[in-house]
């Protein structure tokens, strides 16, 4: 008997989400795998849809010894991504908005970003950066929104730095066992480490 074709809406977008988690990976076992590695890091910070820690992990996991160079290249890609979405949101947003909110991301997590600069400023990106949030929303919105460009890399670059070396880390430490550990553990640590963090400045506020 036939099966019929799948008529699940989602279907589509998740089998092509899938492939090019596939493709993302299958440059860890080529000569290539750092190049890609910053390009992955590089187009995700500004259009990507596809992290670059699944590449970042796969590289670290097959040369333990190299984890912490693989993740200083990957947040150097990721901040020159981060200035090139800024660019796209400062420089051309009026001409590309309508494709961004259709392809990239809702006009509603633009809005929410926007609103999160005004009252709070640069110091949000640093939060973006290192925790799973997708960071290109925050890059283009801080474009449009005209935030301090030293500030604004200044802020990728820890965030995204804190955020690789930690995945580096624990590969160095852990060795194959990294893997399961950051798979089910890594999203809930960098929240838990950012609330601390902020925790920790709004004391010292206070006190002061």
């Amino acid at each position: 008997m036939t099966e019929k074709p799948s008529t699940n809406i989602f279907a589509r977008p998740a089998e092509m989400v899938r492939r090019l988690y596939e493709w993302v990976l299958s440059w860890a076992n080529t000569r290539y795998g750092v190049p890609a590695l910053v390009m992955l890091a590089l187009m995700e910070a500004s259009f990507f849809p596809i992290p670059p820690d699944v590449l970042l992990l796969a590289l670290a996991l097959s040369v333990p010894q190299k984890s912490l160079r693989y993740a200083a290249w990957c947040t150097l890609g990721s901040v020159v991504g981060g200035v090139l979405g800024y660019m796209i949101g400062m420089t051309l947003w009026s001409s590309v908005d309508q494709f961004i909110f259709e392809h990239v991301f809702a006009q509603a997590k633009f809005d929410k970003v926007m609103e999160i600069y005004r009252e709070q400023g640069v110091w949000v990106v640093f939060t973006a950066a290192f925790t799973p949030i997708p960071f290109k929303v925050f890059t283009v919105t801080a474009g449009v929104a005209k935030l301090d460009l030293f500030g604004f890399i200044a802020a990728s670059a820890v965030g995204r730095g804190a955020r690789f070396f930690l995945v580096a880390g624990i590969v160095r430490m852990m060795g194959a066992s990294a893997k399961e550990f950051i798979d089910r553990y890594f999203n809930v640590l960098t929240i838990v480490a950012v609330a601390l963090l902020l925790g920790g400045i709004a004391l010292l506020q206070l006190r002061h």
